[in-house]
C-alpha cells in the first residue's frame, strides 16, 4: 500500500457516492484513505431525502487530527457545504497541508437534483478554496454555475476550462460526460509552472466512447478520488487523470446493477493494483 489520502467529504448512505466511494476507490488502487466527514446524508439511488451537517469546528478538528499524526500525500475534498465549512477545510489546509496536493471535487449538486452546496457558498468556493487546488474536477453543471456561462459543445468546454483556471487552481480537469453524444470528451487545462525548466501549461483532451448505463451515481467522487490516490503514488497528473479514468471506466462496466435509480459503480472490479 503506497500513498496516503486525506478524504474531506460527506457520507452517502447508500454507500455508491461519498466518502464511500471515495475509500473504496482508493482503496482499490492500494493506497490508504482517511476521512474528515462533512455531512451525513440519508439517501440511496434515487436521490437525497436529508443532509445532517457537521460543525466546521469538528470538521477542522478531524483534519487536523489526521495530518497531525498520519500525515497525507495528496487530500481531495467532495461535498462542503457552507461558506463556514469551506473557510475552515481552508484554513487547515494552509496551516498543515501546504504543499500536499489538493484536489478540489466541487459538490453542488446530487445526481438525483438535491443541492449539496448552499448558493451563497459558491463565493467562498471561488475566493478561498480554488486559489489552494491543485487539480479542480467539475462536471458541465459545476462549471456552468462557478463560471456563470453556458456549456453547450467541447469548444464551450475549452473556454470554460480557460477561465476556470484564471480563478486560482493549477489546473482544471472539466467533465463532458452531461453533453450528448456517442463519444464523452473530458478537457484538462493546465497552468505554467514556474521556472525555466518548469511545465509551460496548456490543454489536453481526453475521449471516450460513451458507456450506456443508468450506474453514474458517484462517478465525480470515484474520479476525483482515483485522481488523489494517483497524485499520492507519486504520479504526474496526466498518468494519474489517465489510470483514474481507466478504472471508473471498468467500475461502470463491472456495475452490479442495485437499486432503482442512478445505480453505484462496482469499486472493487480488480483484486490487484490497478494499473
Amino acid at each position: 500500500m503506497k500513498g496516503r489520502v486525506l478524504i474531506v467529504a460527506g457520507s452517502d448512505s447508500g454507500g455508491g457516492a461519498g466518502i464511500q466511494a471515495d475509500l473504496k476507490t482508493v482503496t482499490a488502487l492500494d493506497a490508504y484513505g482517511a476521512t474528515a466527514i462533512t455531512a451525513l446524508t440519508a439517501q440511496n439511488t434515487r436521490g437525497v431525502a436529508a443532509v445532517f451537517p457537521v460543525p466546521p469546528d469538528f470538521i477542522g478538528r478531524q483534519m487536523e487530527l489526521v495530518l497531525d499524526d498520519i500525515g497525507a500525500d495528496a487530500i481531495k475534498t467532495g461535498m462542503l457545504h457552507s461558506a463556514e465549512v469551506i473557510a475552515e477545510v481552508a484554513r487547515v489546509y494552509e496551516r498543515l497541508g501546504r504543499g500536499t496536493p489538493l484536489v478540489v471535487d466541487p459538490v453542488m449538486v446530487a445526481k438525483g437534483g438535491a443541492r449539496l452546496l448552499e448558493s451563497d457558498a459558491e463565493g467562498a468556493l471561488r475566493v478561498q478554496l480554488l486559489p489552494l487546488a491543485a487539480l479542480l474536477t467539475p462536471n458541465i453543471p459545476e462549471a456552468e454555475a462557478l463560471t456563470g456561462t453556458v456549456i453547450d459543445s467541447v469548444d464551450a468546454m475549452r473556454r470554460a476550462a480557460a477561465q476556470l483556471l484564471s480563478m486560482g487552481p493549477r489546473a482544471v480537469l472539466l467533465k463532458g460526460g452531461h453533453l450528448p453524444g456517442a463519444a464523452v470528451v473530458d478537457v484538462l487545462r493546465t497552468a505554467p509552472e514556474p521556472g525555466a525548466s518548469g511545465h509551460p501549461g496548456g490543454e489536453q483532451l481526453f475521449e471516450d466512447a460513451r458507456i450506456e448505463t443508468r450506474a453514474t451515481h458517484g462517478t465525480g467522487c470515484t474520479l476525483a478520488s482515483a485522481i488523489a490516490a494517483g497524485l499520492a503514488q507519486g504520479l504526474a497528473l496526466v498518468p494519474a487523470i489517465a489510470r483514474a479514468r481507466r478504472y471508473l471506466r471498468e467500475a461502470m462496466r463491472a456495475a452490479p446493477g442495485l437499486g432503482h435509480g442512478h445505480g453505484p459503480l462496482n469499486h472493487a472490479h480488480t483484486a490487484r493494483p490497478f494499473s
